[in-house]
């Protein structure tokens, strides 16, 4: 069976309500899931004082070396200033050994984000993950117009072809609406049945 991982940082909540969706729809393709955390690097009087989201039930990854263990990895990150954040970044810094290796060659990646607002970064702190993922040699498969919810503009909602993606609002208000749940749905679902084709 295709082995997906589901990998995040998550401040308020709002990517981790994503990293659930795409899993879920990773699971309908036919994969089996894991959904991972990476470390939180802030130390702890700003994530009080912010007033982060600490609660969670899904374990931090156990280390870089974990990654290798699966066909597929997709990488959630709320934006800083147009960029994964740092906690993020520092995950992956952590993965020289494994491109040293090629240990990730020939997997399948994917990216979803999370912004404050419509134009906050979300396609620039798509890539910024991605382009961690290609250096890593690995297939990207972004949010294709085959999921209907990209198109239109009557309403406020994410989405981009790069992956999927949600708007939070400034003070966080905003939760992921069924549109943008879905995207991370119909993306989680096609990268797992890529991966499955490419392993198969």
């Amino acid at each position: 069976m295709t082995k997906v991982l589901v990998l995040y940082y998550s401040s308020y909540g709002h990517i981790e309500q994503m990293a659930d969706a795409v899993a879920e729809g990773a699971r309908s393709g036919g994969a089996e899931v894991d959904i991972r955390r990476v470390k939180e690097t802030a130390p702890d009087e700003v994530v009080k004082a912010a007033h982060f989201k600490t609660d969670t039930a899904h374990p931090e990854i156990e280390g870089p070396d974990a990654l290798a263990g699966y066909d597929a990895i997709v990488v959630g990150a709320p934006t800083r200033y147009g960029r994964m954040p740092s906690q993020m970044a520092a995950f992956w810094d952590t993965t020289g050994g494994l491109w040293m290796k090629g240990a990730l060659i020939g997997k399948v990646g994917g990216a979803f984000t999370s912004t404050a607002s419509q134009h906050g970064g979300q396609e620039t702190t798509l890539f910024s993950i991605i382009t961690n993922l290609l250096h890593h040699g690995m297939t990207i498969v972004g949010l294709d117009y085959g999921f209907a919810g990209l198109q239109g503009v009557d309403t406020v909602q994410g989405g981009t072809p790069y992956g999927a993606s949600t708007i939070a609002d400034g003070d966080g208000s905003r939760q992921p609406t069924q549109i943008e749940l879905d995207g991370a749905r119909y993306q989680g679902k096609r990268i797992a049945q890529t991966a499955a084709k490419l392993k198969g």
